[in-house]
């Protein structure tokens, strides 16, 4: 769904099923019901810039916690305020709560979020400490947000606009990659960092990173994030 979807898609679950929803247009509309088989369709509401909102509920993952700007933080958090607009990533999935607990376990120092999406990582290792903090996405609408969410959250975040697979890459003390499993495999042999997390993928996948020692790996509601060590 990402790749036909890259902007991002919202997922509800519907008794033992999950249903996969996104704005789009006819035409992806059709290649959404090619790849799956079959797919419903339905006139976009006039209010549908707004309704991401119904789904962006704040979560709490370890010391911090994520959640939009109309809702309020508990004191005792490291509160990181997302509001991702057209942007992949608000925290509350699974792939990005894994994340999050492990860069809170990291030894602090500069930090590399690659496919940053609204950033959410990126700031949160600001918050955290962590600096100086590099964001790199493909998408410029994405560093947009990531740049607003850095911004509203009083941090700093340095960003790139490019292909990760290809871009030059600082040298840092840990890096973050919440994308999909083949991607992952491709960046980590350009990585130049002691810690590694990935994530992005399903718990039945291992990536399989040459030069890095695994060290960690943990699972939530299907799916896996691995700690790797150089």
């Amino acid at each position: 769904m990402l790749a036909l979807v890259p902007a991002g898609f919202e997922e509800r679950e519907r008794g033992d099923e999950l249903e996969l929803a996104a704005y789009t247009d006819g035409f992806v509309g059709a290649r959404i019901a090619r790849a799956f088989g079959s797919a419903q369709e339905a006139d976009v509401p006039a209010d549908w810039a707004d309704r991401w909102r119904t789904f962006h509920q704040p979560v709490r993952v370890g010391p911090f916690w994520v959640g939009p700007s109309w809702e309020g933080a508990p004191l005792d958090a490291i509160a990181i305020v997302i509001d991702p607009g057209l942007a992949f990533g608000t925290g509350a999935h699974a792939t990005t709560q894994l994340c999050l607990r492990f860069v809170a376990e990291l030894r602090r120092g500069p930090l590399l979020d690659l496919g940053t999406g609204s950033g959410v990582l990126a700031v949160a290792a600001a918050k955290a400490g962590f600096a100086p903090v590099h964001a790199v996405d493909d998408d410029s609408l994405a560093l947009d947000v990531a740049r607003a969410n850095a911004a509203h959250n009083g941090v700093a975040v340095e960003t790139l606009l490019g292909d990760a697979t290809s871009v030059p890459l600082p040298h840092v003390s840990a890096a973050v990659a919440n994308i999909a499993l083949p991607v992952v495999e491709v960046l980590a042999s350009r990585v130049r960092a002691r810690d590694l997390v990935t994530s992005g993928y399903l718990d039945v996948e291992r990536p399989q990173l040459d030069g890095w020692t695994h060290v960690e790996r943990r699972t939530l509601a299907g799916w896996a994030a691995d700690r790797f060590r150089a």
